[in-house]
């Protein structure tokens, strides 16, 4: 993996670069990020950058053996470790292969969908004392052929209090031993950790990173991209996945639920409900993910000024801020709060099987009755 095939983080990328470049890296680093930021993407191509035989103008070179096996996640100096489930001697190598084929799939996955590809259910992941100590042996050997040994660790927040077997090996690891922890919830991870490590804040993805990203990545149109984008809010994994969605229109489908709420034949809301409840729970949750979105942004429009803005920093696309503009007459600050708790119930009772149909009738109910409480 080369830095130039991850979206954005212009910032991190360059001082890793130095830090590679200078020989003046830390033997422990923390790369701390909110999911889908591409912080184990930065983590992987910066073991690869640093085995690299032949870097060019800051790029790995991408050709030379060292590379070659670090792009399959494959180099026998680049030892991985992660969240497993299935018992106390259950570790990193017994995924091994699995792991490998996500990171091809998507090295932006979140905890969770790499814990349900492993068919945990609703088992806990962890990063256990047998772990722990092959961490420590593995990193004990000699080199097998790069300059480096080097370990990725990828949420050490599922460590728990096993963190403090490493604590040793993390103050004072063996010669040319880089250790990579990527974290996305600091406050999980004890201090004497933290303490040992060198800080690398991975920020927010920009909505224009993400579009481009997805531009290059999966050749979407712009005005898709851009629209994915808002909607994920910073977050790439999240983009990702509502891409590979089958294509709704969720805004079109959004404003003809609140004129049917609005005005309240129930007629009409049976049937916007039975239209629902056909796209699936995906579908659904991507719905009210919308939902919530549109709402936070007309929040925002009703709260600046808008005849000085125009709409200006608000992240709707024309049509969509154009609907916006016309339900000022309709919805009140007073009415924005209860709404978006019912969104956000209706996504929460999604997420655990609930009756689709009931319970958008319900939700077209209720609204109905928000807007006759104006």
């Amino acid at each position: 993996m080369q830095f130039n095939t991850i979206t954005g983080q212009h910032t991190a990328k360059e001082l890793l670069r130095k830090m590679a470049d200078s020989q003046r890296i830390p033997h422990a680093l923390m790369l701390l990020g909110m999911p889908g930021s591409g912080d184990l993407s930065l983590a992987i191509a910066f073991a690869q950058y640093v085995l690299c035989d032949d870097r060019k103008d800051g790029e790995a070179c991408g050709h030379c053996s060292n590379c070659v096996k670090a792009a399959k996640f494959v180099h026998p100096d680049i030892h991985f470790s992660f969240p497993a489930v299935g018992g106390t001697n259950v570790t990193s190598d017994t995924y091994i292969g699995e792991w490998r084929k996500a990171l091809a799939e998507n090295p932006y996955l979140d905890a969770n969908q790499w814990l349900q590809r492993l068919g945990a259910e609703n088992k806990q992941g962890n990063i256990n004392k047998v772990e722990c100590l092959q961490i420590i042996h593995k990193l004990s050997l000699k080199i097998f052929e790069a300059r480096y040994k080097i370990l990725v660790m990828w949420l050490p927040e599922y460590l728990g209090k096993e963190g403090n077997r490493l604590l040793k090996l993390i103050e004072e690891p063996p010669e040319n031993t880089l250790l990579l922890l990527v974290a996305q919830n600091q406050e999980l991870i004890l201090n004497t950790i933290l303490s040992r490590c060198q800080l690398v804040k991975v920020g927010h993805l920009s909505d224009e990173e993400i579009e481009q990203g997805l531009i290059s990545s999966l050749g979407l149109a712009a005005e898709k991209a851009r629209s994915i984008a808002h909607l994920a809010n910073g977050n790439f994994n999240e983009a990702l996945k509502i891409a590979q969605l089958p294509e709704n229109d969720h805004a079109g489908l959004f404003l003809d639920w609140l004129r049917k709420c609005y005005v309240g034949n129930g007629v009409d809301m049976a049937a916007w409900t039975d239209k629902l409840a056909v796209l699936g729970r995906e579908n659904q949750k991507q719905f009210l993910q919308y939902a919530l979105h549109f709402l936070r942004e007309y929040t925002q429009l009703k709260t600046v000024a808008t005849a000085a803005t125009n709409g200006r920093g608000i992240r709707l696309l024309p049509q969509e801020l154009d609907a916006a503009q016309k339900l000022t007459q309709f919805i009140g600050p007073s009415q924005i709060q209860r709404i978006a708790q019912l969104f956000s119930d209706c996504a929460y009772y999604i997420e655990r099987n609930a009756n689709q149909k009931i319970l958008f009738l319900d939700a077209s109910i209720q609204l109905n009755k928000i807007f006759r409480d104006r």
